[in-house]
């Protein structure tokens, strides 16, 4: 290696020095030189003083204290030239200057703390858009908006968070939340709730259920991260925009707002469950049949400022400001959040849904006793109403689906069974019957006459799942419009 390729390689190495870290140096030697040539009768020597605060402005903890030493010191060589008064009162000096490099590191400090947690709040912040959803899906379910506004705190962030989660049948889930405390951990555990949500509503599962695994999830998480204090609250709906009904299911959560179409605000009546976290609680679902046009508002208790009003009082004017807001989400969205009453220095998430129903037109049901004949039955119904929608190039994937799970449903299930269609953006084709073993495919031996009817529905169509009614359960399929 060249001596010049060794120079360039430890000029690489070295630390970059910029022009603002050399500023206090310079101005303690510029001071220095300028109390050598001073007159010694004058009290120019406390102009020493000021050099530590230059250091704070521009170096840590650590660089400060070194300049203030190097203070102290210079003041303590230039002693003959700084005589005046006697011993005594440049003693009181020496201390005048030492305590001011000692408020310079303190400062120092505070700048170096006040830097830190700026950049802590930035980045839970960025974490926490980075795991709410920055598009939620459109579906024909529920026309949505959304508000997420942080509180302006230095302790960062909360983990407030929101989600729409497409279901089966063209049903829709709307989930809000809420974890205890501020900064990046609070962030974090909100990613890992609404990961988990987002798993356990792809099982279908019943509201009160998810909330109840929901609730083991978390009790786990904190002792396994021996986090006792770790809770979390969480609301969770699902609405059927064939039937109109909703079904709901909260934990610590406020109750949802009901704006109905004709202006009325209504809460829904949630019985008060305690938040997630406690472990073994029994959650219980709410079932109500809203009219379409109803906006449903999801919120957290960062809306009611709870530590400044009581909740009937917040309530109500939460009401009276849904009941004069526009007609449009937005409208209503930037309404609520602008009202003066909302000082909160939590965060805030607002979640606004207004409902949507199917017609009648997109939707067919039929209903077969669980005998054979059945099947046939069921595969001419099918057809004909393909037909009558204009798909005929959904007709022999979903003939064929119709006849595999018909026959299940015969042989495992039990009567009556229910076959009904759903022209969404989707084509849904279910199967409900009263049985409740859960069909799963098995691999079918090369002689073996059955055991490949789910195969065949798998290849037939893009997904399907099954879901428990409570009397029994619902196989669906779902397949795209052409």
């Amino acid at each position: 290696m060249s001596a010049g390729t060794r120079t360039a390689a430890l000029a690489g190495r070295l630390p970059k020095v910029g022009v603002q870290q050399l500023l206090p140096g310079g101005v303690l030697i510029l001071t220095a030189a300028a109390l050598l040539i001073a007159r010694p009768d004058g009290h120019y020597g406390l102009v020493l003083a000021v050099v530590p605060f230059v250091a704070a402005a521009v170096h840590g903890v650590a660089g400060t204290a070194v300049v203030g030493t190097l203070t102290v010191a210079a003041y303590v060589v230039l002693r003959h030239q700084l005589l005046e008064g006697g011993t005594g009162v440049w003693l009181i000096k020496l201390a005048f200057v030492a305590g001011a490099a000692v408020l310079a590191t303190v400062m120092a400090r505070g700048r170096v703390r006040e830097r830190t947690l700026t950049h802590t709040r930035e980045l839970a912040l960025a974490l926490q858009e980075g795991l709410l959803p920055q598009h939620l899906p459109a579906t024909s379910a529920v026309q949505v908006c959304h508000r997420y506004v942080p509180a302006d705190t230095d302790a960062g962030v909360g983990g407030d968070w929101y989600d729409v989660i497409p279901l089966s049948s063209a049903r829709v889930a709307l989930v809000i939340g809420d974890v205890a405390g501020h900064g990046i951990h609070a962030a974090a555990m909100m990613g890992r709730l609404r990961t988990a949500v987002q798993t356990l509503a792809d099982l279908d599962l019943p509201p009160d259920e998810l909330l109840a695994r929901l609730d083991d999830l978390v009790a786990r998480t904190g002792q396994n991260e021996q986090r006792p204090e770790l809770a979390a609250t969480c609301l969770y709906l699902v609405y059927d925009p064939v039937s109109g009904h909703c079904s709901m299911s909260g934990a610590g959560q406020p109750p949802p707002a009901l704006l109905h179409p004709d202006g009325r605000v209504e809460f829904a009546p949630l019985c008060p469950q305690p938040p997630l976290g406690v472990g073994g609680t029994r959650f219980t679902a709410l079932d109500l049949a809203l009219p379409m046009g109803t906006v449903i508002t999801l919120y957290t208790d960062g809306l009611l400022d709870l530590r400044r009003h009581h909740s009937d009082t917040a309530l109500d004017h939460l009401a009276r400001t849904l009941g004069s807001a526009g007609p449009t989400l937005d409208g209503i969205a930037d309404h609520v959040c602008a009202s003066p009453h909302n000082t909160s220095d939590d965060d805030i998430a607002l979640l606004l849904a207004r409902t949507r129903m199917l017609p009648p037109s997109a939707v067919a049901t039929w209903r077969y006793p669980a005998t054979a004949r059945s099947v046939p039955q069921a595969r001419a119904a099918v057809s004909g109403q393909l037909s009558a929608w204009g798909l005929p190039e959904l007709l022999p994937s979903t003939e064929l689906a119709v006849s595999e799970l018909v026959t299940n449903a015969v042989t495992h299930g039990g009567g009556p069974i229910t076959v009904r269609l759903i022209r969404d953006r989707t084509l849904v084709c279910e199967v409900t019957d009263t049985g409740d073993s859960t069909p799963r495919p098995r691999r079918a031996a090369a002689l073996d006459e059955g055991g490949r009817g789910l195969d065949l529905v798998t290849q037939l169509t893009d997904r399907w799942g099954t879901r428990s009614t409570g009397a029994g359960k619902t196989v669906w399929t779902e397949q795209a419009l052409p």
